[in-house]
């Protein structure tokens, strides 16, 4: 009997442990998504404000306190900026820009990465550090050099300089790569080359395919960096009709620079190509970013 009362009693004290134990988890993960939902509210009120004053009428503009609803929507200020200037042209642009420096730098970092995590050669560790050391060294250092350099090749008013040196595997995008090669287990290699793989082979047959998630996130950086970057095309590009976007909006805010509506409609207008990237990718993006951080 004795027995019984003390079974009785050591089940109601786990069942009460349990209870509390899922009491702990589900306030944690209140505090936990209620902190997500505040900080995801934060970051997305910039946004909403630019949308906001897009689409208000200039009365409500300037109010205060402001008004976070307009009274009636103006869609007609993201006609502006292509009655201006040559918007258009300047998607196309950087898309070229963007997608020229996308495709090199995935591909030349994706051979180099391989090279670091699977390839054995002398000194190999050693040129991987020094690789990283590159990113050590500032881009304003590099500036007038690489200026000089692209003098003297006659690139000066082309799209050259802001795609070419992409194709030779940007440091950073080659430490990602290599972290996510390292992640695969070496013997699909032994596998491969058992059955007359050559590392050519292994490269494009085997680690490719399994690095998409990796590329990926190369992918969406290099496009986001190149379609917000502003110093290099001002430095290297000559012409309105061959002005990027990051180009086209400061023209363009010198031009309306009383016309605050229009300013925000071409500012989303700039950044929306980006965000659509990203939503259509963040699966891949999320995916490599963890996987590439797994394995030193």
């Amino acid at each position: 009997m004795a027995t019984t009362v003390q079974t009785g009693a050591a089940v109601q004290q786990q069942a009460e442990q349990y209870g509390n134990s899922r009491v702990t988890e589900l306030i944690y993960r209140v505090l936990l998504y209620g902190a997500v939902v505040m900080g995801g509210i934060v970051f997305a009120i910039p946004f909403y404000w630019m949308m906001r004053t897009s689409v208000m009428p200039t009365t409500q503009v300037y109010l205060f306190p402001p008004e976070w609803w307009p009274e009636r929507f103006e869609w007609h200020h993201f006609k502006t900026p292509f009655a201006v200037f040559p918007f258009a042209k300047f998607f196309l642009n950087s898309t070229f820009i963007a997608a020229g420096s996308a495709i090199g730098a995935a591909l030349s970092s994706s051979v180099v990465g391989f090279s670091f995590a699977r390839l054995r050669f002398p000194l190999r560790d050693i040129m991987f550090v020094v690789v990283l050391a590159t990113m050590i060294l500032p881009e304003h250092v590099r500036l007038v050099p690489t200026y000089l350099l692209f003098v003297q090749l006659d690139w000066i008013g082309t799209y050259r300089p802001l795609i070419i040196p992409n194709w030779f595997a940007p440091a950073f995008y080659v430490f990602l790569m290599r972290q996510f090669f390292m992640t695969i287990p070496r013997e699909l290699d032994d596998s491969a080359m058992i059955d007359g793989c050559n590392p050519i082979g292994l490269y494009w047959r085997i680690h490719m395919p399994l690095s998409l998630p990796a590329l990926g996130v190369v992918i969406i950086f290099m496009v986001t960096s190149q379609w917000n970057d502003f110093l290099y095309p001002l430095i290297y590009i000559q012409g309105v009709p061959n002005y990027t976007v990051a180009l086209g909006l400061r023209l363009f805010e010198g031009h309306m620079t009383n016309n605050m509506q229009a300013l925000m409609a071409a500012s989303i207008l700039g950044v929306l190509p980006t965000i659509i990237l990203f939503f259509f990718a963040q699966r891949y993006f999320v995916q490599g970013i963890v996987v590439s951080g797994v394995k030193g």
